[in-house]
């Protein structure tokens, strides 16, 4: 099938364009630089400026992955806005290119697998964290829940629509481990904070085979928490990397040095939710890498 992914060349949209493509789906990807993103998509795929440019090529599935880092800078109220915005906007063009295949063709997508993130459900302490779980209201819940609320919208289309909340997707190459290493390695990495605060995680391959199963299946839609079934506090993940390193962790930044550098985006790294798969379980998804000790010896034996 056509599948049509916002994001392709990004850290997960390359991995899923590879293992879309080794599946003999045909790729359709939205970037703002077409040159660039040929560089590291895998040859054939259709790559275009925008999500309406594919109205003459309509594609059978969507992938939407598309928005700016969100801890790429301080949150500035100009920075908010361009976090929502950045997700929003492509997200609506999404649901106007899936109105506007029902008004042509009498059919829209069938599916679009959508990105939200673990931010929907803001700061929960220690309370184990399902789909139905109750978010706190923070900006980072405000941010994703405008996000999904814009692609629920493909629903009135004809379009299943499945929301994927992810947690710190873990892999070589880049995500949130890339950041880390260089001061673990030195023997320079510690906790944040207290390192009470959950940290759910997922490893980019099972991330990527969830999107692809949440294509496949269905009977399935709304929303889904795209993170390992055993998630870890910041202080459990900070002794399990330096155990694999071989390194002591033994420098933890005060929350007060986070807040004072980051102001309000502090809020990523000195709070979190113990958050779990519980509808991808339910369905019968099967993590290849369930526990932190297995995903990092898988990529750290990778690096």
């Amino acid at each position: 099938m056509r599948v049509l992914i916002t994001g392709g060349s990004g850290f997960v949209g390359q991995r899923l364009c590879l293992r879309l493509k080794q599946a003999g789906h045909r790729l359709q990807v939205v970037s703002r630089d077409p040159d660039a993103a040929r560089s590291k998509l895998p040859q054939g795929a259709d790559i275009r400026r925008s999500v309406l440019d594919f109205v003459e090529s309509p594609p059978d599935a969507i992938v939407n992955l598309a928005g700016e880092p969100i801890a790429a800078r301080r949150w500035s109220d100009e920075q908010k806005n361009r976090l929502i915005d950045s997700r929003v906007n492509v997200t609506r063009d999404l649901v106007i290119l899936c109105e506007q295949l029902k008004q042509a063709n009498g059919k829209a997508p069938g599916v679009m697998v959508s990105g939200s993130a673990m931010g929907y459900y803001g700061d929960q302490g220690e309370v184990e964290v399902t789909e139905q779980t109750p978010p706190h209201d923070e900006f980072a819940h405000r941010l994703c829940k405008r996000w999904e609320d814009t692609a629920r919208e493909a629903a009135d289309f004809g379009t299943r629509v499945a929301l994927l909340r992810t947690g710190l997707v873990l892999d070589t190459g880049g995500g949130s481990l890339e950041k880390m290493l260089t001061p673990f390695k030195l023997g320079l990495g510690g906790r944040f904070g207290s390192g009470r605060q959950f940290m759910p995680w997922i490893h980019r391959e099972d991330l990527v085979r969830s999107i692809l199963f949440l294509l496949e299946r269905d009977d399935l839609e709304g929303p889904f928490n795209g993170s390992a079934p055993h998630p870890v506090t910041n202080a459990e993940f900070t002794r399990t990397l330096a155990r694999q390193l071989h390194r002591p962790a033994v420098m933890p930044v005060p929350a007060i040095v986070l807040e004072t550098a980051f102001g309000e985006m502090a809020r990523l790294l000195l709070t979190g939710a113990d958050m779990r798969p519980a509808r991808l379980l339910e369905a019968g998804f099967e993590f290849h890498f369930p526990t932190l000790e297995q995903a990092l010896a898988d990529i750290l034996g990778k690096s």
